[in-house]
């Protein structure tokens, strides 16, 4: 899911707006078992945080929130883990996660509030955002109509005009979005004719449009324009636009996925006190530009984005993706709908597969 952005690297000198910061060697012998996404932190993070405190990180990685979740349910110990949105609702829900110290965090203020208090974790009271960026249609505009996308929206995964020109993304949870979504209906909801109804969206695409069905190959594949569009996260975009300017970004107006990658404890975390050093750490100022500049999915601290979105990124709209449309919707954790989705989405698999 996730994609450093290679070649684009800038740590900015100005010290005077970090908003936290540590006692050098305090931590001294101590280790900070860190659970992460692959590719999803700045080239001299971890560096300068074990200079900082004199601790060492453990670093392990996830490709999934599900693989994630597989290892925190079965006991395995971590200090700090960055799940999304969804995944964090879950957490709590099953009484995983420790209700944070807010006394120990110290940089709230300088963070985006319109990626705080929201439904899967109202207050903030375990999480803090690490991330976030939305779901969109990257296009190349040498083969794309614009018009085409304002007219038709996530329909235009079913226009024949595009046919065998197109991506998927093999991913249950995003295409159903897209196929709820373009059917005017709540990516959130459990309505077993609404989830059939989109299970027919999507069969319709697979049958008739031939689409390449991907992961993140998706990203080199639209940084050189192999088709003409595909779904893709909006970080991803941000990469794929710096590396080619026919490239754009697109969201429809019929609404999509705001998420929100977030930092927690979990309740069996055997040194949360090096957990809020590192949350506090990476919302420095200096280090969320690294994070941010080298991956490029959008910082959650306000400045940093603000700066970066007038500097590397200037013009790239996916830095920044609006979040004004009040059809967006963040995911919620449901059961009933992930058994339901998971079970459709693997006939779409097994359709494609017999074409």
């Amino acid at each position: 899911m996730k994609k450093m952005l290679k070649g684009v690297l800038a740590v900015s000198m100005v010290a005077s707006l970090a908003g936290c910061s540590s006692k050098s060697g305090k931590y001294e012998g101590q280790t900070l078992k860190l659970y992460n996404w692959g590719e999803y932190i700045g080239e001299n993070v971890i560096n300068e945080f074990e200079k900082r405190t004199g601790a060492k990180v453990s670093n392990d990685f996830f490709d999934s929130n599900e693989q994630m979740y597989v290892k925190v349910s079965n006991g395995e110990k971590y200090d700090l883990l960055v799940p999304s949105d969804y995944m964090i609702q879950r957490l709590i829900e099953e009484d995983y996660l420790m209700e944070l110290d807010k006394s120990k965090i110290t940089c709230m203020d300088d963070l985006n509030p319109e990626i705080l208090d929201l439904e899967y974790d109202p207050g903030n009271k375990y999480s803090i955002p690490y991330f976030y960026g939305t779901v969109g249609i990257v296009y190349d505009k040498t083969q794309v109509d614009k018009k085409d996308l304002e007219t038709e929206g996530w329909d235009i995964f079913l226009d024949t005009k595009y046919k065998g020109n197109i991506y998927l993304y093999n991913s249950e949870r995003d295409s159903f979005m897209m196929a709820l979504k373009a059917l005017g209906y709540s990516m959130n909801t459990d309505n077993e004719q609404e989830l059939q109804e989109a299970y027919d969206w999507l069969e319709k695409c697979v049958t008739t449009m031939d689409p390449e069905i991907v992961t993140d190959e998706i990203i080199d594949n639209m940084a050189q324009a192999r088709k003409a569009f595909g779904l893709m996260y909006s970080g991803d975009a941000t990469y794929v636009i710096a590396e080619n300017s026919d490239i754009d970004y697109y969201m429809p107006e019929s609404g999509t996925n705001i998420w929100t990658d977030a930092m927690v404890i979990p309740k069996n975390a055997e040194n949360p006190e090096l957990a809020y050093e590192f949350i506090n750490f990476v919302a420095e100022y200096d280090q969320a530009y690294d994070n941010s500049s080298y991956v490029g999915y959008t910082s959650p601290v306000k400045k940093v984005a603000d700066d970066l979105s007038k500097g590397d990124f200037d013009g790239i709209d996916a830095y920044i993706p609006s979040l004004s449309n009040d059809k967006n919707e963040v995911f919620r954790y449901n059961e009933n709908a992930r058994k339901i989705i998971s079970n459709l989405w693997s006939k779409i698999l097994i359709v494609t597969s017999n074409k």
